[in-house]
C-alpha cells in the first residue's frame, strides 16, 4: 500500500510537471526589445514591493508594454499573479487526490483565484473618464471606488492563501506534503503581494 500511494504520488507530480511547463509557455512575457528607460521604470517601480527581485525578474519581459504606465504595469503584474495562482491551484488539486488533507487549501486557493480574477477584469475596465470638467469629480470618484474594490480583492486573495498555509501549522510532515504545499503557496503569496503593492501605487498616481 506504502509503495502505490509513493507511486501515485509520484505520477500526480509527473503530471503537474508537464502541465505546469505548458502554462509557463502560454503566459510566458512577451520576448520584445526593451529599452532602458523602460526596465528603469520597471525596477523604480518594483522598489514599492516587499519582493523586489521577484518582481523585476517576472515583469523585466513586460517593460516594452508596460513603457511608463503605472496603469498597465498593475494589470500585467495582477495578471501574472492570476497565472501563478492557477497553476498552484492546479498543483494542489492534483495532489489533493493522494493527499486529503491538502483540499481545504484547495478551496482557499479557488475563492483566492476568483479574487484575484475580479481584480484584473476591473483594472481592465477601469478608466479616469473623458476631459470634460464637469464630470471630473464623478469620474475621479468613480476611479477610487474601483482601484478601492481591486485593493479589497487583492487583499483578499492574500487572506485567503495565508489560511491556507496556517492550516498546516501544527501539522505533522507526511512524505513532504507540507513542505510542498508551503514553498507552493508561499512563493504565490509573493506574486500576489507584489501585484497589491503596484495597484496600490497606481491608485495613488490615477495615472491613465
Amino acid at each position: 500500500m506504502v509503495s502505490q500511494s509513493y507511486t501515485a504520488t509520484f505520477l500526480l507530480f509527473a503530471r503537474f510537471f508537464f502541465i505546469s511547463r505548458s502554462i509557463s509557455a502560454v503566459h510566458s512575457p512577451p520576448r520584445l526589445n526593451a529599452t532602458t528607460n523602460d526596465l528603469d521604470f520597471i525596477r523604480t517601480s518594483c522598489n514599492a514591493t516587499l519582493y523586489q527581485d521577484l518582481c523585476f525578474n517576472s515583469l523585466a519581459g513586460y517593460a516594452p508594454v508596460v513603457q511608463d504606465s503605472p496603469a498597465r504595469l498593475a494589470k500585467i503584474a495582477t495578471g501574472v499573479s492570476l497565472s501563478k495562482a492557477k497553476s498552484t491551484l492546479a498543483f494542489l488539486s492534483m495532489l489533493s487526490r493522494s493527499a486529503a488533507q491538502v483540499q481545504d487549501c484547495v478551496s482557499y486557493l479557488d475563492e483566492a483565484v476568483g479574487s484575484i480574477r475580479d481584480s484584473l477584469r476591473t483594472l481592465r475596465s477601469l478608466s479616469r473618464g473623458g476631459g470634460v470638467a464637469a464630470a471630473a469629480s464623478s469620474s475621479d470618484e468613480t476611479f477610487s471606488s474601483q482601484v478601492n474594490d481591486v485593493q479589497t480583492w487583492m487583499s483578499a486573495a492574500l487572506t485567503y492563501e495565508d489560511t491556507c498555509t496556517d492550516g498546516y501549522e501544527e501539522m505533522d510532515e507526511a512524505g513532504g506534503i507540507k513542505t510542498t504545499v508551503y514553498d507552493r503557496v508561499n512563493t504565490l503569496k509573493r506574486f500576489t503581494s507584489n501585484a497589491l503593492a503596484l495597484v496600490n501605487t497606481y491608485g495613488n498616481t490615477g495615472a491613465p
